[in-house]
């Protein structure tokens, strides 16, 4: 049984090593592609959230209980960007952080 393994060993041996070098590769390759795949995505998805107008509307009350009084179901989710009740607090700009 073993003399048969020695044998296979032996005659595979010359096509081991580069296929292990290959696999060892592919490995780090596709790591790599999944690590810049995830951090794209979470920038995509913090760009997305960051575009959320809930806490700058009048009706937004800041509480875990009831986030906002007109449409509870939908407060601070992907759902309120386009919010047809949304209404600013007076006197707060949603974008006068960006032009400091």
């Amino acid at each position: 049984m073993f003399q048969l393994l020695f044998v296979l060993v032996h005659a595979i041996q010359p096509v081991l090593v580069p296929l292990c070098f290959l696999c060892a590769w592919m490995l780090l390759l596709l790591i790599g592609w999944s690590l810049f795949s995830t951090i794209s995505t979470s920038f995509t998805k913090a760009k997305q959230m960051h575009s959320v107008p809930c806490s700058n509307c009048r009706y937004f009350t800041g509480d875990y209980r009831l986030k906002c009084t007109v449409q509870p179901s939908i407060a601070q989710t992907e759902e309120a960007i386009d919010c047809s009740d949304y209404r600013p607090i007076p006197g707060f700009s949603f974008h006068s952080q960006d032009t400091i």
